[in-house]
């Protein structure tokens, strides 16, 4: 293997690293509440209410955890937990199948608000995710970024539009997932639930990406080149 190979493997790593983790949490609880659900209901034959209320333990469980691990109050993170731990709560005591399910949604257009808020207040909660995209755990890139948000022009305009966007989606998917909850049969909403969020993550990715991390990634590197780094 040549040196130039030995040192772009690291540097692939690195760089894929950053980004799994901004995405990880979007995958995890799209995919692992209905999992969870399925596995309970249909494998264990667990009823359909203790399911739905075991299988929200698990995203909450992880999202705690993270909150503990960094030893740091997350704002999306925290947002997240008490959104999902207060629906949990009202759903058993409801009783209400279907009310468990629109919590879920609950949580999601809770958290597309503050995230709208987030970016009103000057401070988008996306940016978690989208900075390591757009820096690749560089420290130049990093400082570039720094540089480049403070100057409030274009750059910053754009790490306002990625939030933005994800607080528009998160608030229309939950929308969708209400009506579905309220319309079609439990079983049929818990899946389906879980293809609505894909869809609409997958969809907000793909579009985001081409309209605002592919334009900044490509103003940061120009920057960096252009410092002969």
């Amino acid at each position: 293997m040549s040196a130039t190979s030995q040192l772009a493997a690291p540097t692939e790593t690195r760089v894929r690293q950053p980004r799994w983790e901004s995405l990880k949490p979007l995958v995890l609880d799209a995919v692992v509440p209905t999992a969870s659900y399925y596995l309970l209901s249909k494998g264990f034959g667990m009823g359909t209410m203790a399911a739905l209320a075991w299988s929200s333990v698990v995203p909450a469980g992880r999202t705690l955890w993270s909150v503990v691990k960094e030893r740091r109050v997350n704002g999306l993170a925290a947002l997240i937990l008490a959104a999902n731990v207060v629906g949990l709560l009202l759903s058993l005591l409801a009783g209400d199948p279907r009310l468990m399910l629109a919590k879920d949604s609950g949580i999601t257009a809770t958290v597309g608000i503050a995230v709208l808020v987030s970016v009103a207040a000057g401070r988008p909660l996306m940016t978690v995710g989208l900075k390591p995209w757009v820096t690749k755990g560089n420290p130049t890139r990093t400082a570039v970024w720094e540089r480049l948000i403070a100057e409030r022009g274009r750059f910053a305009r754009m790490e306002r539009t990625f939030s933005v966007m994800w607080g528009v989606a998160l608030f229309g998917e939950a929308a969708v997932r209400v009506v579905g909850a309220y319309t079609l049969p439990v079983d049929t909403m818990v899946w389906l639930g879980g293809v609505i969020a894909g869809v609409t993550i997958t969809a907000t990715v793909v579009a985001s990406g081409r309209l605002v991390v592919d334009p900044m990634e490509k103003k940061v590197s120009a920057e960096v080149a252009a410092l002969g780094r």
